[in-house]
């Protein structure tokens, strides 16, 4: 009966070496996601910083209001292909009723005008492809 006893006693004190190593793991993790998630949220206070006071908007525009640079960030997150405007709605979340729709393909629109967008077909939104180099 005391070999069994001395056994549950290294396998306790096994059982608290393991259970402290991993608490300190936790500890350590916990410590490197805050500073991670502290470096994001610095990352995106000062591009939105950028966007607000930056002079150099494409075009020599004042800054974007945020539903432009949210339908920008989406294009730029989706560096290829065309969007229609039901598509930017639902990447958004505004919904597709009617009355989303036909506001964002306004700011689409109003994008397309000042040279941001290209509409290379009817309906089709896409950031301006770069030209191909010369033969």
């Amino acid at each position: 009966m005391q070999e069994f006893l001395e056994q549950i006693e290294i396998r306790e004190a096994a059982g608290r070496d393991l259970a402290d190593r991993l608490r300190t793991q936790i500890a350590e993790l916990t410590a490197q996601l805050a500073a991670a998630e502290q470096a994001l949220e610095r990352l995106r206070v000062t591009r939105e910083t950028i966007l607000d006071i930056a002079p150099d908007v494409p075009g020599g525009l004042a800054p974007l209001p945020s539903p432009y640079r949210q339908i920008l960030a989406l294009f730029e997150d989706t560096a290829a292909g065309l969007h229609s405007t039901k598509d930017v709605c639902l990447a958004l979340g505004t919904g597709t009723e009617p009355r989303h729709v036909e506001g964002t393909r306004a700011i689409l629109k109003r994008l397309v005008n000042r040279g941001i967008l290209t509409e290379p077909e009817p309906g089709l939104f896409q950031l301006p492809q770069p030209d191909p180099p010369p033969d």
